[in-house]
């Protein structure tokens, strides 16, 4: 249900501006174009004749906060602008009759006058039916707005968490199937492995899709990842991680970079003997924070060049629906080298920056 428009304080004082006026305007012409009754007979016929259409005007105005004719259903409006009208020339006749009737020639004043009487009720009544109509068709138009951002957030949300969930399993098993290889031959390794797991996925529980963090934080979460990508390549991986002050305060959308460094340790170690280093650079360009991850990669045998993989696919998706842009992340491949960039704004995104 719709809020009035009467609940609106300046629409109110518009509202009654406007009645007052009109009791003021109908006065001034009866007492200088009436048969000379002085200003009390116009201030009662004025008072009478305006309260009595206000009230009736008040069902008219109820009825429509609840029922809002369609348009091909506005000829309701009509009749019942009409028929209001009608009860209000009913009214007055009785009552201007039982109040000012002793008046010389004020009954026949009154009758001469109904045609003028009638066509200011009705056209009265027909614009407060208006006003009204629109007010509730533009609160409705909002209200339907409203629910269709609603319903566009939700499925965004939706979306970001099913990306997170077909994410996770894949590295879960991973690194269970690294645990399981590590328990007979290295226990120690394993057990490592297994606590550093637990708050890695601890700290991906407590964590929303739409939440921000500052770049210290989510390298805090990522060296949590990596410790336990160490763990299953041994010496093979090697990290290197560059970033100072200005960067570490900047906000990224939380836990966006694992995916980043995962693909980049998939396409960098996975098909290669020797080792790899794996380095993740951040910077700013004007307002925006930039990170580039790099990572070697054997042409004869990894498809990295092409710039492929769920991970990437999930991020590129995943700040298209945060910031509605396809262009802040970027891949090239060159020397052997293949780079990812992502380019973060900094500027507040509605519902999202906090």
């Amino acid at each position: 249900m719709s809020r009035s428009p009467l609940s609106v304080n300046r629409f109110r004082i518009i509202f009654i501006s406007i009645w007052v006026g009109l009791a003021f305007d109908i006065t001034v012409i009866l007492k200088w174009y009436g048969l000379g009754w002085g200003w009390p007979v116009a201030i009662i016929d004025s008072l009478i004749s305006c309260v009595i259409l206000f009230i009736l005007c008040l069902p008219l105005m109820i009825t429509l906060r609840y029922y809002t004719p369609q348009q091909k259903n506005y000829s309701a409006i009509f009749i019942w602008c009409v028929f209001i009208t009608g009860v209000w020339l009913a009214l007055i006749d009785w009552l201007l009759t039982l109040a000012l009737g002793n008046y010389d020639g004020y009954i026949a004043f009154m009758h001469h006058s109904r045609i003028i009487r009638g066509s200011i009720g009705f056209l009265l009544t027909g614009c407060v039916a208006l006003a009204f109509v629109i007010w509730y068709n533009l609160e409705e138009q909002k209200e339907i707005e409203k629910r269709k951002q609603d319903s566009d957030r939700l499925a965004k949300e939706a979306e970001l968490f099913k990306l997170r969930q077909q994410m996770q399993p894949h590295f879960l098993f991973n690194s269970l199937n690294s645990i399981n290889a590590l328990i007979g031959i290295r226990p120690e390794e394993a057990r490592k492995m297994v606590q550093q797991l637990s708050d890695f996925l601890r700290g991906t529980l407590k964590k929303e899709e739409t939440q921000w963090v500052s770049l210290q934080e989510e390298l805090q979460y990522l060296q949590l990842y990596l410790d336990i990508e160490k763990v299953r390549f041994g010496n093979r991986l090697s990290t290197q991680i560059e970033s100072d002050a200005t960067t570490n305060e900047m906000k990224l959308p939380a836990l966006l970079m694992q995916p980043i460094v995962e693909n980049a340790i998939k396409f960098g170690l996975y098909d290669t003997t020797g080792e790899i280093m794996i380095s993740l650079q951040a910077k700013t360009d004007g307002s925006d924070l930039v990170m580039q991850v790099k990572n070697p990669f054997d042409p004869e045998t990894s498809s990295s060049s092409q710039g492929t993989g769920f991970g990437l696919k999930s991020v590129q998706r995943r700040l298209y629906l945060l910031f509605g842009r396809n262009d802040l992340l970027r891949t090239e491949s060159k020397d052997n080298i293949f780079t990812t960039e992502v380019k973060i704004p900094q500027m507040p995104v509605p519902g999202i920056l906090n």
